[in-house]
């Protein structure tokens, strides 16, 4: 299992952690409301009866005055009593202005209606109806878990995206630290490497000897010079891209299986835009030794370059295993990797250099299983 893979597990986890601590708060905030509802109900019903006794001439005075209280004690929910014609007899705990018009206190029950069935009270005089609705508290209670929860997902978001601009910037340093570094330790035994080669050519020593040794020489000044680059902003220059190309082909031909076999193919001989060659031939490299490796030392690798008016497409296609769809990204993730060695950057370290600072693009175009790949980079003219 590789870092990219557990760093996603653990995302899921804490996603579904969060999702489950959510859920649990908005069943038990709705239990309680369900509980209030059903308080609040009871309440009506008290006061509806407490209407119907008052209505009833056979209480005494005492009984009368508690039944007074027991009206006069709801403050929260708002209730209209009708007669069986649907006339309003009474109201409270409405806008008092408002509830001087006729039309809205017809609005507010249709809107009661459709929140709670209506109480029926038997008078002497006839049926009459209490229409009801949840209080502002009950209403209140009812939307804050979905607040809170509104708050709480705004705050991990945006915690989130602060500790992942943190984590690159962190990562950025390190990478920026460690490819000076290799480059700073390059340099010395490169140095004495030179000055051997040198004193090897003025000895006599065999011609195709010293050539091979100036081969090596010359590809670890490359090396060098590619990881001095990282975390500076490099030189770009108009540079015919189908010379570096086919160079960098050239040299992973030779160092590849024969069984793989290399073409080129472009409708122009010279395809020009403004390239840093060093850091454009790391990117092509690796996507070839990822292509070879794909196709297991046995295959076609072919680079296409379409030369269109503000751009330039060069796609590196392969006949290896391929790539599954939900892989198109990650593969660009630091420490992805299907290899069983492997650290996982050459990807990410080419994600890095075409579009930070080339400001292109690079993604995987097409990708069939056991049909191969199709990566494209797209430069800028």
């Amino acid at each position: 299992m590789n870092i990219y893979t557990r760093k996603q597990q653990w995302k899921l986890l804490l996603l579904i952690t969060a999702v489950c601590i959510g859920l649990s708060s908005l069943w038990y905030t709705n239990s309680l409301i369900g509980k209030l509802a059903d308080q609040e109900r009871k309440k009506v019903e008290l006061w509806a009866q407490g209407t119907r006794k008052i209505a009833d001439t056979s209480d005494d005075a005492g009984d009368i005055s508690i039944l007074f209280d027991v009206i006069q004690n709801n403050e929260t929910v708002p209730v209209i009593l009708t007669d069986e014609e649907g006339n309003v007899n009474s109201w409270r705990n409405l806008d008092s202005v408002r509830a001087q018009d006729p039309a809205y206190l017809k609005h507010m029950i249709e809107v009661m209606k459709e929140e709670h069935p209506p109480i029926e009270v038997d008078l002497i005089k006839g049926k009459n109806y209490v229409y009801y609705r949840n209080s502002t508290i009950l209403m209140q209670l009812k939307y804050y878990p979905l607040v809170q929860l509104a708050v709480i997902s705004l705050f991990i978001v945006v915690s989130y995206f602060a500790f992942s601009s943190s984590r690159k910037a962190e990562q950025n340093q390190v990478w920026i630290g460690m490819a000076k570094e290799t480059a700073h330790q390059l340099g010395t035994p490169l140095s004495s490497l030179v000055a051997w080669l040198e004193l090897l050519k003025l000895k006599g020593v065999d011609d195709s000897t010293t050539a091979e040794l100036q081969k090596d020489v010359s590809r670890l000044e490359t090396i060098t010079e590619r990881f001095s680059k990282i975390g500076a902003i490099p030189k770009l220059d108009r540079t015919n891209l189908m010379e570096v190309l086919r160079n960098t082909m050239t040299y992973m031909q030779s160092r590849s299986p024969r069984k793989v076999s290399f073409d080129i193919h472009s409708k122009e001989e010279a395809v020009h835009a403004p390239i840093n060659a060093p850091l454009f031939e790391w990117v092509v490299e690796n996507l070839i030794r990822n292509a070879v490796d794909a196709m297991s030392g046995e295959g076609k690798l072919n680079i296409t370059v379409t030369d269109q008016l503000q751009y330039v497409y060069i796609d590196v296609s392969d006949t290896g295993k391929g790539i599954p769809k939900s892989q198109y990204k990650s593969v660009f993730q630091p420490g992805f990797t299907t290899k069983k060695t492997g650290w996982g950057l050459g990807l990410s370290l080419s994600k890095r250099i075409i579009e930070n600072y080339h400001k292109g693009k690079i993604f995987v175009k097409q990708s069939d299983s056991g049909k191969g790949s199709t990566f494209r980079i797209v430069l800028k003219k």
